[in-house]
């Protein structure tokens, strides 16, 4: 045998060898690291095998509250100048706490540590503090994730959504919120949005259980027990308004309108689910939060009672939370808080294992989540498959002029500014002309006084 031959078999076994052993990059090697179809491969600059790693120089917390909502930005700077991220930890009302949270044990636990590994950060910090699944380090986790994963799509050069997968839709879906403190009113309110090209619409008499809606000063008051700010519900009132409203709304704007409704946990099991049976024939889109966290169990009840799709998880924290009522499909819609649960890393993850039971999203994105979280919102939404729906938003121009690049609404989609990671840059100079405040007030009570959860 020709020692050409000899030395062509003999570099054909090495290549087989290496296969075999699943080296690919011993197999890249000896093709002089060029493709099959004959072009060199490019790694994107930042990830280039020779140079080093990049580490996080420093963590901060950026608060900020221009439309009166706190708002908590985690900006995390990197040794490679000029490369920093962002993302949403966004808790309104205790965003001191998380603004603590983030400046006196975030910043300590990350320098130094590589961007890269966006998971084992996560894990990492998520059991730093031994007690876990608060909302307030919960939050601060959250903006730390966000801020990787932007990072990540920096130094790659692409977008989040690209990173998480690529598209599954052109833009995302979204509803928007109709009220009025009569169901005429809120007809006249969807009207409006169905002319915006809106699809969906969630409705609402009044505040969350009516309240607003009733001119009597209710008896705690009368009393002088609780305090002055305090909310009041009547719930035999709302109870009775709610079928009411989808009637008339039904009879003002027709079929072709999906329509939304929001419980907020505000009354007991039965009688929610009794309210939830009498508007099935006005085929809500979805009904949201019917129970609070401490009464999951009703949902068994609910599924045998009605038919009417459920959202549920915007009170979640523990991404745990999830698993057993996924399983069991006692819900429709993952309505989660991204950044209650963490960020974008364990939003995945819920979201992948709803696929599984055919559960769809529907992300919490009210307006005191900051432009970055919304914008974290909708790169999800875009790349996941059992996507459902998104809350609407519009950022006021005093908004814009401290958070540049956020999502775009247009015909009822939300569209994401295609620059390379989540897209939503903040100028500091600007948001520190509006200080955050510790003022927060969720307390509604029954006639009687008594405190109405949540």
């Amino acid at each position: 045998m020709k020692k050409s031959e000899t030395d062509f078999l003999k570099s054909r076994r090495e290549m087989m060898k290496m296969l075999a052993l699943g080296s690919t990059g011993g197999f890249w090697g000896l093709l002089g690291s060029t493709a099959a179809n004959g072009q060199k491969r490019e790694t994107p600059a930042g990830y280039k095998n020779d140079q080093p790693a990049v580490k996080i120089r420093s963590v901060k917390a950026i608060a900020t509250a221009p439309e009166g909502s706190n708002l908590v930005i985690v900006k995390v700077e990197t040794t490679e100048p000029g490369l920093y991220g962002l993302g949403c930890a966004t808790f309104t009302q205790r965003a001191v706490a998380v603004v603590a949270a983030i400046n006196s044990y975030l910043n300590e636990f990350c320098i130094g540590k590589d961007v890269d590994n966006i998971e084992d950060m996560w894990q990492s910090f998520y059991v730093s503090s031994y007690w876990r699944n608060g909302p307030v380090l919960n939050n601060a986790l959250s903006g730390l994730d966000e801020a990787l994963w932007d990072i990540k799509g920096k130094r790659a050069n692409m977008t989040v959504y690209q990173l998480l997968g690529g598209k599954s839709r052109f833009a995302v879906e979204c509803y928007e919120h109709a009220s009025g403190n009569t169901a005429e009113a809120v007809a006249e309110s969807v009207q409006k949005y169905m002319a915006q090209g809106f699809r969906h619409v969630r409705i609402q008499q009044g505040g969350y259980g009516g309240t607003g809606t009733v001119a009597k000063k209710p008896d705690f008051k009368a009393a002088g027990f609780g305090y002055e700010a305090d909310d009041y519900m009547d719930e035999r009132a709302y109870l009775k308004s709610v079928p009411k409203m989808f009637d008339v709304v039904r009879k003002v704007c027709g079929d072709e309108v999906e329509l939304l409704h929001d419980v907020h946990e505000r009354v007991q099991p039965m009688d929610v689910i009794n309210m939830i049976k009498a508007v099935e024939d006005y085929h809500p889109y979805f009904i949201e939060d019917p129970f609070s966290p401490e009464n999951m169990e009703w949902f068994k009840q609910l599924r045998m009672s009605t038919s009417v799709p459920i959202a549920m998880g915007e009170l979640f924290n523990n991404i745990n939370e999830f698993k057993m009522p996924m399983v069991n499909q006692w819900f429709d819609y993952i309505r989660v808080h991204v950044s209650q649960v963490g960020g974008i890393t364990p939003a995945m993850k819920i979201a992948r294992l709803g696929e599984w039971f055919n559960i769809k999203t529907a992300f919490h994105g009210p307006g005191d989540v900051s432009p970055v979280g919304h914008a974290a919102h909708a790169h999800i939404d875009l790349a996941i498959w059992n996507f459902g729906i998104q809350e609407a938003v519009h950022f006021s121009d005093k908004l814009k002029s401290v958070f540049t690049g956020c999502p775009t609404m247009n015909n009822g989609y939300m569209s994401v500014n295609e620059v390379p990671g989540i897209g939503v840059d903040i100028n500091e100079k600007e948001a520190a002309k509006y200080p955050i405040t510790t003022k927060s007030n969720w307390q509604v009570r029954k006639r009687d006084g008594t405190i109405i959860r949540p």
